[in-house]
């Protein structure tokens, strides 16, 4: 079973920037596809961004599309949401979690979740 354990959150001005890390433990990931979604107060889980399991396929929302770049490195067991031009809306809880595939952008598909990590932006 795989364990994720997101960091790097934190507080932030708005167009600042942030890089999230989610490490992963218990088994390799090299051969899952990763996504990251977030979650702000009141609101479902929102797709934010999908790697394939090379790495060589990604695939953002449109929210996000030139701001955030997600990436990963499988010799570190680990996937990273590089995040610029923060935005007070982008303020929400961050997840990472081992998606279905990489056309998956349904965080309910999602699998594997990790505890998450807050993300403020202030104006």
């Amino acid at each position: 079973q795989v364990q994720l354990v997101e960091s790097g959150g934190g507080l932030v001005q708005a167009g600042g920037s942030l890089r999230l890390s989610c490490a992963a433990s218990g088994r390799s990931i090299d051969s899952y596809d990763m996504g990251w979604c977030r979650q702000a107060p009141g609101k479902e889980r929102e797709f934010v961004a999908l790697i394939s399991w090379s790495g060589s396929t990604t695939s953002h929302s449109d929210s996000v599309k030139g701001r955030f770049t997600i990436s990963r490195d499988n010799a570190k067991n680990t996937v990273y949401l590089q995040m610029n031009s923060l935005k007070p809306e982008d303020t929400a809880v961050y997840y990472c979690a081992v998606t279905p595939s990489i056309y998956s952008r349904d965080p309910r598909l999602w699998n594997y979740w990790g505890q998450g990590t807050q993300v403020t932006v202030s104006s």
